[in-house]
């Protein structure tokens, strides 16, 4: 097979980690809530997340601020209020009134739950280490909620220049290990 260069300002199109996400926050009554699809796993139990926020984001002092957010995961029917959200800031507009979002009280945090979305993940920033070099926050997942309706959820995963993937076809190995 003869393959080409692929220029390294493309790279993170191959390796986009998971599916996009809605970040709400809360701080001092101000609530936004921002599209983001820089971030991982870092461990199971208990679950702690990884994530990308950029300080030139409106987000970005509210999670700072606060030391939380809800991380939402929506489905592919949501894809206008994703771009909507990603592309918008909360600096200059309500989201929540301008994209009929519907907000729900959360259990642990501040932050609201997305009604529209499948899952929720209450969370809670507990380390910091890396957000003046990186922007990257550690945050330990709280408390989860997710639709119980929702058996096999349609994701949205970016892959760049407004290109999206549709996860949710599951397939097992029938590899067997000896």
């Amino acid at each position: 097979m003869k393959k080409k260069s692929l220029p390294l300002s493309e790279v993170y199109r191959l390796l986009e980690p998971g599916p996009v996400v809605l970040v709400s926050t809360h701080y001092k009554g101000i609530e936004d809530v921002m599209t983001m699809s820089w971030h991982t796993m870092l461990d199971f139990e208990p679950p702690l997340i990884g994530c990308v926020i950029s300080n030139r984001d409106y987000t970005f002092n509210l999670i700072k601020s606060s030391k939380e957010c809800v991380i939402n995961i929506p489905t592919v029917d949501l894809l206008d209020m994703v771009v909507n959200c990603g592309n918008t800031t909360g600096e200059t507009i309500d989201k929540f009134k301008k994209f009929k979002i519907t907000k729900k009280e959360s259990s642990q945090v501040r932050a609201p739950l997305l009604d529209e979305c499948y899952a929720n993940l209450e969370c809670k920033v507990i380390d910091t280490k890396l957000v003046n070099k990186y922007n990257f926050f550690v945050l330990e997942v709280v408390k989860a909620w997710i639709d119980p309706k929702m058996k096999k959820a349609k994701t949205l995963h970016h892959r760049g220049k407004g290109i999206f993937m549709i996860a949710g076809e599951e397939i097992r190995s029938r590899s067997k290990m000896k």
